[in-house]
């Protein structure tokens, strides 16, 4: 079946906030408590560790309706993210919910993340400033026209789905039809921005880049909602007895013509954060009256855009037609069949072969368990002599599925680079500068320490006289590794990093990416669509840790993929926390011998418990026995709910560490913060006051300033972090806390993840016996489903060869 990539990020169980059980339930089968400080606790033995229940997770969302989903996609897309209730966005809760009219549970597996990111206006009174979440959506708009416009030079559709029958033949032939322009095929969404044109062209002989026509990213400040147009959206919303407090994401959402759109069509009430089917069904009802049917067409093309974004903030670019026909059966469509293929023939969704040939001509191998998988929808008015498709056609959003065409070209364009003579050169030529010589690009594997050996290439290719940057997903990463670093988002936006060409492409030979698995599918590519013709490209990460908030796996794919040169360290990680996060990226959780106390375990009977001895670790142990003071400690915890997830965690922290009545938008001078700039990021800062322009933090040295009306989507407190939140950051000691309630929200990734946060000390702070041993040796990353990879196969195919599936 094409492309299940294996990503280092697993699905959490459904409704973790909701099913948390209650941690007296846990408190007999745990080891009695230990001292509350490093200094008494018992010996640092990994192994003697417990289990850890899933109590809100941070994972990216969940299947079920009310749960906290997405990112936990926690960081954004991820963080994909939103609010979190008081304590304001989590970047892993998914979408802010400002129509006021859900629980943090359900806000976000309803929207397009990144999309609702972009709604922050400058609260000065002036025009708007460009914030840097507008600055990143405002390039993937670009990038989409771009894509766009490449796909309408085509001159026709690629010949594919000759293996398919049935249905699965016509919803192919009905998206064929959108690709040749016989249908719309944005229907369903706001048209892009006007198309611009791309030609690559060969690199020279010599490896010299030869730039390839591409405009920059020229982003332009969005705007909010005009006030008239917000009180014409409120006046429908009040007329359908929808909730009052979403006229304005939904005038943001659904532009100008915000209110004329939900008249014709109600449904699209989803689009805003927050809603859900069931709140946009009573919509319906009360505006169209006894013409309002589950058979609706505009219904069904709602339900099944909404499922695909659901899908996306759990990480996939694509999904299988079965999963989105028994959601639709699920929902009383009477013709679920009828419904998608109607969804496929508007543009509303786009199909792809799972089976014989691929959409990019591919062949790709059947699933053979797919294809013999009962179809959910008969019975729901599928006719009983129609045999279904013989394999499962996997479904995805445009947005998707564009982006991972264009990376998988842009990826087939650098590993197709030739030899690089300067690369030769080196005085003291190293596995990576071989590689690099030969192709355009690499990829590297290690740990923490690992990273020298990517960053020191940016030392060397400037020493050649070639222009290099390194980039990472944090900028404490970026910093530490090179003077010059600068973060993927920054590098994005334009506001750090090389120029651009007259042709818009980066003025640059060689580009670095650290913290490559934290690369979603859009992101990475931006990245490539940048680069010159000629550049090399090094995605250096850890495939062990916790994969991208957004949809997507890109490290993961490539590595599956093996379509360039895979160069792997053997830089082992130091010490103790080294050593102990080394053997969990085998599947051991083994006893380290700790003589500095940098490991410590510490039992807990049940969740209150877990929280008082954390605070206990943070405000006055660690800082007493390691000597490490408490603003360089981070929490981290499974989840958002919970008893011990990061709010209550918070609420206890910001009590003992710095009590006051959070007269800011419940925040104070000096409380420690998640900012989320924007989907799948989490920049972690300080409150330093607030004025009639908002929350002034101080984030890493940057100053920032959050509108007030920003606050509640874009912050939360920080002493406490979701693994997710914190992956791509270090402190000095880490706090991590396993409660009894949360050991179904536990694997291999978020252990070795959350565990090796900690660079001179970590404490364990569990509460029950077995789980987490268990979750380390039998609990992987659960597959992600992308087209990635296939698609690299097929692009990278010699002639004549049988392609990989």
């Amino acid at each position: 079946m094409t492309a299940s990539s294996r990503g280092p990020h697993p699905e959490p169980p459904a409704d973790p906030e909701a099913t948390a059980a209650d941690p007296a339930d846990a408190a007999d089968a745990v080891a009695p408590t230990a001292a509350d400080e490093p200094t008494d606790s018992p010996a640092p033995a990994a192994g003697s560790t417990g289990s850890v229940d899933g109590s809100g997770t941070e994972e990216p969302g969940t299947d079920d309706s009310s749960s906290v989903s997405g990112a936990e996609n926690e960081e954004g897309a991820g963080d994909a993210s939103g609010p979190a209730g008081a304590n304001g966005p989590g970047a892993d809760e998914g979408p802010a919910d400002s129509a006021g009219t859900t629980g943090p549970a359900e806000r976000a597996d309803t929207t397009d993340t990144t999309e609702t990111a972009d709604t922050g206006t400058d609260a000065g009174g002036g025009a708007p400033e460009l914030s840097e979440a507008q600055a990143e959506l405002a390039a993937q708009r670009e990038l989409r026209a771009r894509i766009e416009q490449r796909k309408a030079e085509r001159g026709g559709p690629v010949a594919s789905g000759s293996g398919l029958s049935g249905s699965a033949a016509d919803l192919l032939a009905a998206v064929r039809a959108v690709e040749r322009g016989d249908r719309p095929g944005s229907a369903f969404y706001d048209a892009p921005a006007a198309p611009a044109t791309r030609s690559a062209g060969p690199a020279d002989a010599g490896g010299a880049r030869a730039a390839a026509p591409r405009p920059a990213p020229v982003p332009t400040a969005r705007q909010g909602a005009a006030p008239d147009v917000v009180a014409a959206v409120r006046t429908v919303l009040l007329a359908g007895n929808g909730p009052e407090s979403a006229a304005v994401p939904a005038a943001e959402a659904l532009g100008e013509r915000a209110d004329t759109v939900l008249r014709d069509d109600p449904w699209r009430l989803l689009s805003v954060p927050g809603i859900r089917p069931e709140q946009a069904d009573g919509f319906a009802r009360a505006l169209l009256g006894g013409a309002c049917g589950p058979d609706d067409p505009r219904r069904a093309a709602a339900l099944i855009a909404w499922e695909l974004e659901r899908a996306a903030l759990r990480g996939h670019t694509a999904v299988e037609s079965t999963e989105v026909l028994g959601a639709l059966a699920d929902r009383s469509v009477p013709d679920p069949r009828g419904a998608l293929d109607r969804a496929v023939t508007e543009g509303v969704v786009l199909a792809f072969a799972t089976d014989g040939e691929g959409d990019d001509g591919s062949e790709e191998s059947p699933d053979s368990a797919a294809s013999e998988a009962h179809d959910p929808a008969e019975g729901a008015g599928a006719p009983e002599d129609d045999p279904g498709p013989e394999g499962p056609v996997l479904l995805g959003l445009d947005r998707y599925a564009l982006a991972e065409e264009s990376l998988a070209d842009g990826l087939a364009r650098l590993a197709r680079g030739g030899p690089e003579p300067r690369w030769d050169s080196v005085a003291e030529p190293t596995g990576l500068t071989r590689a690099l010589a030969a192709c355009g690009l690499v990829a590297h594997t290690g740990g923490e320490a690992a990273r020298a050996e990517p960053a020191a290439l940016a030392g060397l290719a400037r020493e050649l006289g070639l222009t290099a940057v390194v980039a990472a997903h944090s900028e404490q990463t970026a910093r530490s590794a090179d003077p010059a670093g600068v973060t993927v988002a920054a590098l994005l936006a334009g506001t750090a990093g090389p120029g651009r060409d007259e042709d818009g492409a980066w003025a640059l030979d060689l580009l670095v990416v650290l913290d490559a698995p934290r690369l979603d599918t859009e992101s990475a590519a931006m990245l490539v669509e940048s680069l010159p013709d000629g550049a090399r490209l090094v995605l250096s990460g850890d495939p062990g840790q916790l994969g991208p908030a957004g949809a997507g796996d890109v490290f993961a794919d490539l590595l599956a993929a093996g379509v360039c040169p895979r160069i792997a360290s053997r830089i082992p990680d130091p010490g103790p926390i080294g050593e102990l996060v080394s053997g969990i990226g085998a599947g051991e959780l083994n006893q380290v011998a700790a003589p500095g106390k940098e490991v410590v375990i510490v039992p807990v009977r049940d969740a209150g418990e877990a929280v008082h001895r954390a605070v206990q670790l943070v405000a006055d142990s660690i800082p007493r026995a390691i000597g490490v003071p408490a603003d360089h400690t981070q929490v981290i915890t499974v989840g958002h709910g919970g008893s011990a997830g990061t709010r209550a965690l918070n609420a206890a922290l910001k009590t003992r560490l710095n009590p006051g009545p959070g007269r800011f938008g419940g925040y104070d001078p000096g409380d420690r913060v998640a900012y989320t700039p924007a989907p799948g990021r989490t920049v972690p800062g300080t409150v330093v006051s607030a004025d009639a322009a908002g929350l002034r933090l101080d984030c890493g040295g940057t100053a920032v300033t959050v509108a007030k009306e920003r606050v509640g989507a874009e912050l939360r407190h920080g002493w406490a972090l979701t693994a997710h939140q914190a992956a791509a950051l270090r402190w000095p000691a880490a706090v991590v806390v396993l409660p009894g309630d949360a050991t179904a929200a536990l694997s291999r990734p978020w252990v070795y993840t959350a565990f090796g946060r900690a660079d001179r000390h970590l404490s364990v702070v569990h509460g029950a016996e077995g789980a987490l041993p268990r979750a380390v040796a039998t609990i992987p990353a659960l597959p992600r489903t992308t087209r990635l990879r296939p698609l690299l196969a097929a692009l990278l195919q010699e002639p004549g060869e049988e392609p990989t599936g």
